[in-house]
Order: structure tokens, then C-alpha cells, then sequence
């Protein structure tokens, strides 16, 4: 684990790296109260034993964080931790530990140091964010309490979008942040603007046209996936993902391309729709629909908990949206990969 001031040189020497996994939470028991946690071992085992992804992304909004209790968030994160460290030593460990409140943060980010997190994120805070200048003195409060790398999460489901100077400033500032999730996703510029103001941060720009664009081989952005759901787009006996992104990385700009082309990994991705980021009922609104990711993982055989809803406030995942999701993962022959492969049984998933 680096400490805040090792942090600069471990993001530098490649510290974040891969395709990083952001876990959802397996719900169970009466409105989901309950977290079924052999489930979720299983997930972690899978995504990184299984897939061989080299990051995890723990506590976030596929983890639908603003639902979990402080003792849920710090377990997950425990027993995240445990898993990884039993089946990947070297598996590089991203907490997610913003809140509303800057000392739970803190409390969060503490927890976070002390059971083997690598790197800490914080999302811009949901309420009364007095835009780039509240950004910077929560990340302040947060940083002079404690010693562990940290990074952004700069998203527009937060309510309020960094500018680029504004996120610049935060790292030019405080020595701890070291990287930035971008994923606003409305304007590729964002990111050029702050390479150009904070060379030294690791950006990932969700908008992944940029990597095929060159951005990575120029320095732009950086080699990491820091929280995506790659469980979705990859299986032990395909992939592809995986297979497209070590194009990327090498440098093989012209054969990614092709590859997503023809493998039907482009096709794949753009059959699944937007249901994974966008609520019918309240436009323009980005999210992260917990169960359209967690009905997704149940298609490919993960397990997901008895309960394979969202917590509140997310509503219910409307029927044709799983249609489009099942039909999405039945055509890519990914359907079912998974089940053999987590540890106990499951059975076979249902459409529910």
C-alpha cells in the first residue's frame, strides 16, 4: 500500500494498471437487507482467479454505495480484500469511500488504509457541493487525516461535474491524488484540458474512443480500467475483452480496431443498451442501475443474492430492458459461461 507521499512515484511507476472490476453487492433476505457474502466471494474470486483482471473497484456505484450501511461498506471492503489477496497477492486494491459527510469519509478512508486498500476514491459529494472550491477543501479534510494514495471520481450522477481546472487544482494541491476516474462522458476535451494542466495525474477516460485514438501511446490517459464492469464482457473461455484491451495496451491500435469489428465484441457492447446508465424516468440522469448490471451477471451464471433488485431509491428493472440484456448475452454465447467456474452451486439462472 503506498503511503500519501509515495503515492506520485507508485502511480508513476505503473501502480494502476489492467482492467479494474467494480463489484456489485448480492443482495438477500426481506427488501434486500441482507448481503449474501458467498455470493460476493465468489465474484471476487471469478474476476480475478477466473478472468485474470489485475484490479478491483470496491464500494461504488455498481456497489450502490449510497445504500450500504458504514459497517456494510467497510465489510465488503474486508472481505474483498481477504479473497483477492488468497487468489492474487498482487491484485491492486481501489476503495471507493466518499460520503455526504467528510469525517465518515474520513472514517471510510481510514478503514480503507488499514485492511490493505491500495488507493482511495471520492466521488464528488451528492449534496450542497460548492463546486470546485468545496470539492477541494472535502478532498483537503480528507487527505491531512489520512496517509494512503487518493483519487477522483468525477461523475455526473454526483450532481455537480469538475471542470478540468477545478480537478486540476485538487492534484496540484494535494500530493495524494494521483489519478482520476472521468466519467462524464459528454466531452473528450475535459480530459485533454487536464493532462495539459496536471501531467503527472492517471486519467481514465470512460470514453474509450480515446484509446483508440492514440491517447494512451501519447500519454494523455493512462493504461488502467479503474472501475469498470469487465465480468460483462469477458468469460474464461472467452476473452475478449481482455484480448482487445492487450491490443490497446501494446500499442496495436489498427488490429484492436479490427478485432472488435470482426470478433462482434463492438456489436456485442452496443446490443446491450443503455440500460446500465440510464432510468427511463428522469431524463438526461446518469446512474448506475444496480440490478441491470446485477441481471446481466446472473444471464452470464454469476450469483447475485436472493434479492436481485436495487436497494432504494433505484426502481425495478423493467422487463424489457432484461430482454434486451438476456437476448444481448444469449446471441454473444456468453450465457451461462460462469456458472462452472465460481466456487459451489448455484443452478441455472432464471429470468427474474
Amino acid at each position: 500500500m503506498p503511503s500519501a507521499r509515495d503515492a506520485r512515484d507508485w502511480a508513476a511507476s505503473g501502480g494502476l494498471h489492467g482492467i479494474g472490476d467494480s463489484l456489485y453487492t448480492p443482495f438477500s433476505g426481506t427488501d434486500g437487507d441482507d448481503i449474501d457474502w458467498d455470493a460476493y466471494r465468489q465474484l471476487v474470486r471469478y474476476c480475478l482467479s477466473d478472468l485474470g483482471h489485475a484490479m478491483l473497484w470496491l464500494t461504488s456505484g455498481i456497489g450502490e454505495w449510497w445504500s450500504l450501511t458504514m459497517d456494510e461498506r467497510k465489510k465488503l471492503l474486508e472481505v474483498a480484500v481477504t479473497e483477492a489477496r488468497a487468489v492474487a497477492p498482487a491484485t491492486v486494491i481501489q476503495a471507493c469511500t466518499s460520503a455526504a459527510s467528510a469525517k465518515e469519509a474520513v472514517d471510510l478512508t481510514l478503514h480503507a488504509q488499514a485492511h490493505g486498500a491500495d488507493i482511495c476514491y471520492l466521488q464528488t459529494p451528492p449534496m450542497e457541493v460548492h463546486a470546485g472550491e468545496g470539492v477541494l477543501r472535502f478532498f483537503k479534510y480528507i487527505a491531512d487525516r489520512t496517509d494512503i494514495a487518493l483519487g477522483m471520481f468525477n461523475s455526473p450522477s454526483s450532481g455537480y461535474v469538475l471542470t478540468a481546472q477545478e480537478m486540476a487544482e485538487i492534484h496540484n494541491r494535494i500530493p495524494a491524488v494521483v489519478a482520476v476516474k472521468e466519467g462524464v462522458q459528454d466531452s473528450i476535451s475535459r480530459s485533454a484540458a487536464l493532462h495539459s494542466l496536471a501531467p503527472e495525474l492517471v486519467i481514465w477516460e470512460c470514453d474509450l474512443i480515446v484509446y483508440r485514438a492514440g491517447w494512451l501511446q501519447d500519454g494523455t490517459v493512462g493504461p488502467a480500467q479503474l472501475g469498470t464492469a469487465g465480468y460483462l464482457y469477458d468469460t474464461p473461455d472467452k476473452p475478449w475483452y481482455m484480448q482487445y484491451w492487450r491490443l490497446i495496451w501494446d500499442g496495436q491500435l489498427a488490429e484492436a480496431v479490427a478485432y472488435a469489428k470482426e470478433s462482434g465484441l463492438d456489436s456485442y457492447q452496443a446490443s446491450l443498451g443503455k440500460w446500465f446508465v440510464e432510468y427511463s424516468g428522469r431524463a438526461e440522469y446518469f446512474t448506475h442501475w444496480g440490478e441491470a448490471f446485477k441481471y446481466a451477471a446472473l444471464i452470464i451464471g454469476l450469483p447475485i443474492g436472493d434479492f436481485p433488485y436495487s436497494r432504494p431509491p433505484q426502481g425495478i428493472l423493467p422487463e424489457v430492458a432484461k430482454a434486451q440484456l438476456r437476448a444481448a448475452i444469449e446471441n454473444a454465447g456468453m450465457a451461462g459461461k460462469a456458472i462452472h467456474r465460481v466456487r459451489g452451486s448455484m443452478g441455472a439462472p432464471s429470468a427474474r
